[in-house]
């Protein structure tokens, strides 16, 4: 062989190795399975490519692997877990991995101070408490009237003047201030049961379920609150008609901007 080829067979040689290594990485799919546990959001990492990935809500997950990788699953619920990748998985390119729950032991504590035993429910019988203090206790006017909001003070202010002489309530009829306070009281109380409906549901369930883009969430729910059923639906706190309506509203809502 003469010098001047080697640099050619070299060539030929570094190509080949590179694409032999390409080839032995393939994507693995795979399922956590735990006992009654959430299963979404372990991470999967293959510690040996330097790739990671999250399962989704069934604990499903792919990932490139390659024979002899290291997998590692973590999950603040769970032990951790690793493992290599036999010859065997990576033939079957498929892979179930049961997660065992992970229970933080605390340390015994003893306690002696009170004549404590340790024993919460026996303690608390012993323990002398006194009353919550409310106003009810002590002996307040009005103990159950909840304070009013800024803008039912501000109505309640141009309406009736304040206490003083009632010359606001004309001047506020004639500027239409009076009207002007009147929807503001409105909307910061349908502002309010949005504001609850935004806690009920994850922004991942008006994402995956009702098919809303998350950017558009608000004014999804700005076109419920034009609707006449919005506010009784709400105040009903019934988690299941409220999860109904917003199907409805989400369908109509989607059709009227052409996102489906």
């Amino acid at each position: 062989m003469k010098i001047k080829d080697l640099p050619f067979l070299l060539a030929v040689l570094t190509f080949g190795l590179g694409f032999s290594q390409d080839i032995s990485e393939r994507e693995l799919s795979g399922r956590v399975i735990a006992n009654e546990k959430n299963v979404a959001d372990v991470h999967v990492m293959n510690t040996s490519l330097r790739k990671a990935t999250i399962t989704n809500e069934s604990g499903q997950f792919r990932i490139s692997v390659r024979v002899g990788d290291t997998l590692l699953f973590s999950a603040i619920q769970f032990r951790r877990r690793s493992f290599i990748i036999s010859q065997e998985i990576y033939d079957a390119r498929v892979i179930a991995v049961p997660l065992e729950e992970f229970v933080n032991e605390l340390d015994e504590v003893v306690l002696r101070p009170y004549d404590l035993s340790g024993d919460l429910g026996r303690d608390m019988q012993q323990i002398d408490t006194e009353g919550v203090v409310s106003a009810t206790i002590l002996g307040l006017p009005n103990p159950y009237h909840k304070p009013p909001t800024q803008a039912e003070r501000k109505l309640f202010e141009a309406t009736t003047g304040g206490g003083l002489v009632p010359l606001n309530p004309i001047l506020n009829a004639i500027t239409g201030r009076t009207k002007y306070l009147k929807k503001v009281l409105k909307a910061q109380s349908i502002y309010a049961r949005t504001e609850r409906v935004r806690e009920f549901y994850a922004d991942s369930l008006f994402v995956q379920r009702l098919k809303i883009p998350s950017a558009s969430i608000d004014d999804f729910m700005y076109y419920c609150e034009v609707d006449p059923d919005f506010s009784g639906v709400i105040d009903s706190k019934d988690q299941l008609q409220i999860w109904e309506f917003l199907k409805v509203k989400s369908s109509s809502y989607r059709e009227a901007n052409a996102l489906d």
